[in-house]
């Protein structure tokens, strides 16, 4: 967002530009932050519902490996501390 402050910089004759405040300047910051987030979000190029499918598969599958993995691992220490403890 660009914001159009004057706050320490100088117009063309080195004359300082007064800093506008109050509920209606906030009003309008808003106003544009919204209209500048509308032209970002067109933008973007959004996933087809075959690619979001896709990948939300290809996460399970990666979480279900690395669960079974780290819970065999888990077991595997378990059974060590054990017998080195006993």
């Amino acid at each position: 967002m660009s914001k159009h402050t004057a706050k320490g910089s100088s117009g063309p004759q080195g004359t300082e530009l007064p800093e506008k405040t109050g509920v209606a300047a906030k009003a309008q910051e808003l106003k544009t932050f919204f209209e500048e987030a509308q032209v970002e979000l067109k933008k973007i190029t959004w996933p087809s519902r075959k690619e979001t499918y896709q990948t939300c598969a290809a996460v399970m599958v990666l979480v279900l490996v690395m669960s079974l993995f780290l819970g065999l691992v888990d077991l595997g220490f378990s059974k060590i501390i054990e017998t080195v403890l006993s």
